[in-house]
C-alpha cells in the first residue's frame, strides 16, 4: 500500500513537470535557455524562434523567427551583423534582465542591452511574432515590455509592427533588406516612413530614392493596389508620441506579411493553405514605379509603348536622345508672361513633394488663385483627399509621375501649361476651318452624286450600293475596333467570301445546322485548312440587325482574353451578314446543368467567367458591361474551358464613366438585375447579378427562371432560405455530395448571394468576387436578401416552335425580352 502511494505522488510529479514544460514552451527565463536545434513555439503554434542557415551558407547560423509553417520564411533576425560560428552557442536571459546570445565561452554575440537590473525576467515569443522581454511581478502590457523585436524589425513586417518615428526618443522604426538570400546582413535597401509634409512611404536604395508610394489618403497610400483593402485594415496614427503606419489583417489570424527583398523589391504575401504556399497580392515597384523613371517634367504610363513621355506644355529638349530619363523642357518661351491655364490629370501618381507648401484652410479654387500668381507653382492638388480640401502647391520642376492603372488608387492633378495668346488663338481657327473645308466640300460633292445615281438605279441596284455602304462603314469601325492596345500596328478583321462560306457549310446544309438563336441559324462549318468552325447567320426574320453585327463584331474583334469566344471573321455579300467564331464542340454550359459536371469542373468553369468578366470590367482596354450573362452564353471548347459569347446587346462604358440607362431592355429575365429589369439602369454591378444567379445554377443543376418551390418562386430566395437556415449545403446538387467541398461550397453560395443583392452599391466587383472565391483568408460579409426572392419568373425566350424551351444552345444564343406580368 505504501509503495502505491508513492507510485501515485511520483506520477503526479512526473505529470506537473511535463504540464509545466508544455506551458513554458514559449518562454526563456534566467534558468532555462535554448540551444541549437531547439525551438520556442508560441502558444497558437503560429510562430517559432531557434538558429537557423539561411539560403546556401552551412557554416553560419543566426537566430531568428519564422511562421511554423513556412520555416524558410525568416521574418525577423537578432545577431544581423554577428552570425553564429559557434555550435555550442545558447540564448539565454542573464542576471540583469538582458536577453543574450553567448558562445562557448560565455563572450556575448548579441544582446537586447537592457540598461537596467530585473528581478525577474521572462522572454516570451507572442502569437504575434513578437519576442518581448517583459519583469513578471509587473503586469504584462506592451507598456511595460522591457524590450520587444517589433522595436527592432529586420526586413519583414508582420501584423501589428510599426514602421515610423517614436517622436519622445527620436527612435525610427524602418525595414533593412537583407544583402542577399544567403546573408541576413543589412543590405542596400530600406523602407521608411517619409513624413515631410505628407505622409508616404519609400524605399531608398542607400540615400537615394527608389520608389515612393504616394501620400496617405486616409485611408491607404495613393497609387497603392485598390483591391488589397478588403484583405486588411490600413492604419496611419499620428499623436504626440509616435507617428507610424501599421496594419492588420480583417481574418486574423490570417497569415499575411510585407517583405523587402535584397532587390529593392517589397511584396506583400498570403498564405495560401490550399497550395501551401505564399501568394504575391502586391508587389512593386513596377517599371513606372521607379523613382524618376522618365525624369522631370514628364509622366510614365504602365500600358503604353514607350513609357514615358513628356508632360502637356513640355517637350524633349533632344530629339536624337531617345533614352530616358530625358530632359523635359518648356515648349513655350513666353511662360508665365501671356497668362497660363491648368490641366487636369486623373488617376495619377503626384509628383514628389520636393518643393511643395500646404494650405490646408484654402478650397481648390482659391488654391488655383494662388497658384497663378506665383510663376515658380507648377501645379496644384488637394493636400487632403479623404475630405477633398485644402491646397498642395508644386514648385520647380515634377518629378515621379506616372499614371496609376485602373484597380490602383491614383489622384488628380492640375498642372499648369501656357495659354493660347490671340495670334495663336486666331491661327488654330483659321487652320481649323481650312481643314473642314478641305475635308467637307469634297464630301459634300461625293454625296450628291451617291444621291444622284441612287434615285437614277433601279432596286436591286440600289440594294448593291447599301450593302457597299454597310461594308465600308464596318470597314471604318473595324481598323479602330481591332487596333491592339499599347501597339501601333492594326491588324483587320479578316473578311470570308461568301462563296467560301457556303463550302464550308455545305451551302447551310440541315446536316451542318447546330442550333438557332434570336440572332439566326447557327452552323458547323470547316474551312480550306482544316480549321471547324461556328457560324452564325443573320435571319431575315430576326429581331437583332445590323446594329447589333456590328456591336458583336467589333467588341468581340477588340478583346482579347481565353475565356472569351474568338471570332475569326465576318462575311457581308449580298446582303447577308454573317459571323465566324471558333467552333465550341461542348456546346454551351446550360447543356450540363443536370447531372453531367463534377464539382472541380464547375468550379474551374465558374473561376474561367470569373476571370472573363474581369478582363470586361477592368483589363480591356474600355470597360464592357454584357448585359447578357447566362449559362446559354458560355461557350465550352474540348478541353471544357468556358468562353463568354454572344455580345450583341453588350455596351461600351469610357474610363470614368460608371453607370448607363436605357429605354430599350433587352436580355434575360431571371438574369437581369432589379436596377436593370425595372428602371433601364446598367452597369458593372449587373454583369455582377447575373453572375450571381449562374453560380447558384451552377451548383444546384437548377434554373431560376423554372424554379418553383412551395416556400419561394426563384431559386435565389430559395437560396436565402437555406442560407438562413443554416442549411446552404442543401443547395448543392445531390451527385456532388461525395465529391464537393462543403468548406468551399459555403463560400461560393456566400459569394453569390452577395452579388444578387437588392442594391447594385452593395454587391462586390468581380476582383473582389475572384479574391473572396479563390482565398480562403478573406472573411466574407453576411448577404442581405436577394432581389426578386419571391417573385415569379417567366422567361420570353425567341427560339422557333420546333425547339424546346429547356433546349441547350450549341455555339448560339437567345435574345430574350423582359415578360411583364
Amino acid at each position: 500500500m505504501e509503495n502505491l502511494l508513492c507510485f501515485y505522488i511520483f506520477s503526479f510529479w512526473i505529470f506537473f513537470l511535463i504540464v509545466k514544460l508544455s506551458l513554458a514552451a514559449d518562454t526563456i527565463t534566467p534558468a532555462r535557455s535554448i540551444r541549437d536545434g531547439e525551438k520556442l513555439v508560441s502558444s497558437s503554434q503560429t510562430f517559432e524562434l531557434g538558429f537557423f542557415s539561411p539560403g546556401n551558407s552551412r557554416y553560419s547560423k543566426y537566430l531568428g523567427i519564422w511562421y511554423k509553417k513556412s520555416p524558410e520564411t525568416i521574418v525577423w533576425v537578432a545577431n544581423r551583423n554577428s552570425p553564429i560560428l559557434d555550435p555550442s552557442a545558447v540564448l539565454t536571459v542573464s542576471s540583469n534582465g538582458s536577453l543574450v546570445l553567448l558562445n562557448v565561452t560565455k563572450g556575448i554575440i548579441w544582446s537586447s542591452n537592457i540598461s537596467r537590473k530585473v528581478e525577474n525576467p521572462v522572454a516570451q515569443l507572442q502569437d504575434t511574432g513578437n519576442l518581448v522581454l517583459v519583469d513578471v511581478i509587473r503586469k504584462n502590457t506592451s507598456e511595460s515590455y522591457l524590450w520587444q523585436s517589433f522595436d527592432y524589425p529586420s526586413d519583414t513586417l508582420l501584423p501589428g509592427m510599426k514602421v515610423g518615428w517614436n517622436l519622445k526618443t527620436g527612435v525610427e522604426w524602418y525595414l533593412t533588406s537583407w544583402r542577399s538570400a544567403d546573408d541576413p546582413s543589412p543590405g542596400n535597401f530600406t523602407s521608411r516612413l517619409d513624413i515631410h509634409v505628407l505622409p508616404e512611404i519609400c524605399i531608398y536604395n542607400g540615400s537615394v530614392k527608389y520608389f515612393c508610394t504616394g501620400p496617405w489618403s486616409g485611408v491607404a497610400f495613393v497609387a497603392a493596389p485598390s483591391y488589397t483593402n478588403f484583405l486588411y485594415n490600413q492604419e496611419l496614427a499620428h499623436n504626440q508620441d509616435e507617428i507610424y503606419f501599421s496594419y492588420e489583417s480583417y481574418n486574423s489570424p490570417s497569415i499575411m506579411m510585407l517583405k523587402l527583398n535584397p532587390s529593392g523589391t517589397v511584396q506583400r504575401l498570403i498564405w495560401n493553405e490550399r497550395n501551401a504556399a505564399w501568394d504575391v497580392v502586391y508587389s512593386a515597384p513596377n517599371v513606372c514605379g521607379v523613382y524618376g523613371k522618365c525624369g522631370a517634367n514628364s509622366i510614365c504610363i504602365l500600358d503604353k509603348g514607350p513609357n514615358c513621355e513628356c508632360l502637356k506644355g513640355f517637350k524633349l529638349k533632344s530629339q536624337d536622345n531617345q533614352t530616358w530619363p530625358g530632359k523635359c523642357e518648356r515648349s513655350h518661351s513666353s511662360y508665365c508672361k501671356s497668362g497660363d491655364q491648368f490641366i487636369k490629370l486623373d488617376g495619377i501618381k503626384a509628383p514628389d513633394l520636393l518643393q511643395v507648401s500646404v494650405n490646408d484652410n484654402m478650397n481648390l479654387k482659391q488654391c488655383e488663385a494662388e497658384c497663378l500668381k506665383n510663376c515658380t507653382c507648377r501645379a496644384y492638388a488637394y493636400s487632403n483627399l479623404t475630405e477633398g480640401s485644402g491646397c498642395l502647391m508644386w514648385f520647380g520642376d515634377l518629378i515621379d509621375i506616372s499614371k496609376t492603372l485602373g484597380n490602383f488608387t491614383g489622384q488628380s492633378v492640375y498642372i499648369r501649361v501656357p495659354a493660347l495668346g490671340p495670334g495663336k488663338k486666331k491661327l488654330l481657327w483659321i487652320t481649323i476651318i481650312a481643314v473642314l473645308m478641305a475635308v467637307l466640300l469634297p464630301a459634300f460633292y461625293i454625296f450628291y452624286r451617291w444621291r444622284r445615281k441612287l434615285r437614277e438605279s433601279r432596286f436591286a441596284e440600289r440594294r448593291k450600293v447599301e450593302i457597299s455602304q454597310d461594308i465600308l462603314l464596318l470597314d471604318t469601325n473595324m481598323s479602330i475596333a481591332t487596333r491592339e492596345t499599347g501597339n501601333s500596328k492594326e491588324s483587320c478583321l479578316p473578311f470570308f467570301s461568301l462563296a467560301s462560306i457556303t463550302a464550308a457549310t455545305d451551302n447551310f446544309s440541315g446536316e451542318n445546322k447546330l442550333g438557332e438563336g434570336g440572332f439566326g441559324p447557327v452552323y458547323k462549318g470547316k474551312l480550306n485548312n482544316g480549321e471547324e468552325v461556328a457560324v452564325k447567320r443573320l435571319s431575315s426574320q430576326s429581331g437583332q440587325g445590323l446594329e447589333e453585327f456590328k456591336n458583336e463584331m467589333m467588341l468581340i474583334a477588340k478583346l482579347q482574353h481565353r475565356n472569351l469566344v474568338r471570332l475569326f471573321g465576318c462575311c457581308i455579300e449580298h446582303g447577308e451578314k454573317i459571323l465566324i467564331y471558333e467552333y465550341m464542340p461542348n456546346k454551351s454550359l446550360d447543356c450540363f446543368l443536370f447531372g453531367l459536371l463534377g464539382w472541380e469542373m464547375r468550379v474551374r468553369i465558374l473561376e474561367g467567367v470569373a476571370q472573363g468578366l474581369l478582363y470586361l470590367h477592368h483589363y480591356s482596354r474600355l470597360r464592357v458591361i454584357h448585359r447578357d450573362l447566362k449559362a446559354s452564353n458560355i461557350l465550352l471548347d474540348s478541353n471544357m474551358n468556358p468562353k463568354i459569347s454572344d455580345f450583341g446587346i453588350a455596351r461600351l462604358f469610357g474610363g470614368d464613366e460608371l453607370q448607363s440607362n436605357t429605354k430599350r431592355i433587352v436580355g434575360t429575365y431571371g438574369y437581369m438585375s432589379p436596377e436593370y429589369a425595372l428602371r433601364g439602369l446598367f452597369s458593372i454591378k449587373s454583369d455582377v447579378f447575373s453572375f450571381g444567379v449562374l453560380v447558384l445554377e451552377t451548383l444546384s443543376s437548377k434554373k431560376n427562371a423554372h424554379f418553383y418551390n412551395t416556400d419561394s418562386l426563384t431559386l435565389l430566395g430559395h437560396a436565402w432560405n437555406l442560407w438562413n437556415d443554416g442549411r446552404a449545403w442543401e443547395l448543392m446538387d445531390s451527385i456532388l455530395q461525395n465529391d464537393a467541398s462543403y468548406p468551399m461550397l459555403n463560400r461560393y453560395i456566400n459569394v453569390a448571394l452577395l452579388c444578387v443583392q437588392e442594391n447594385a452599391a452593395d454587391r462586390p466587383t468581380m476582383l473582389e468576387v475572384i479574391s473572396m472565391l479563390t482565398n480562403e483568408n478573406v472573411i466574407l460579409p453576411s448577404p442581405l436578401q436577394p432581389a426578386f426572392s419571391h417573385v415569379r419568373i417567366a422567361e420570353n425566350s425567341s427560339l422557333p416552335a420546333n425547339c424546346e424551351v429547356e433546349a441547350c444552345t450549341v455555339n448560339c444564343l437567345t435574345l430574350s425580352a423582359m415578360d411583364a406580368r
